[in-house]
């Protein structure tokens, strides 16, 4: 397939190619979120291993300042994208396709 054709497919179906962005962020979003609440579960089962879990609890401590701001940097970055997901489906609702030269 030709870049000319892939061009003109483009043109003439707008409301599919917008629809297969959203599907392309909301699975990154998706992943994203998974693969952040799956690295949180993963270092509480290895705190609670090596019986640190228990020791942070009583200090008061939450465990490691840096990664619970990148875990909330990625929720947030997953929720935004699910979100960005769902508009643009929803906006290409209302596209039509270009008229023919």
């Amino acid at each position: 397939m030709s870049l000319q054709q892939l061009w003109l497919m483009c043109l003439n179906y707008p409301s599919q190619v917008v629809n297969g962005l959203a599907l392309f962020l909301g699975l990154a979003g998706g992943w994203l979120l998974l693969a952040t609440r799956l690295r949180e579960q993963r270092a509480q089962a290895r705190l609670l291993l090596d019986g640190e879990l228990a020791a942070l609890e009583e200090a008061g401590l939450g465990g490691d300042v840096r990664s619970e701001r990148l875990n909330r940097f990625f929720y947030a970055f997953g929720a935004a994208s699910l979100l960005a997901a769902l508009l643009l489906s929803w906006l290409s609702t209302g596209l039509q396709a270009a008229a023919p030269l």
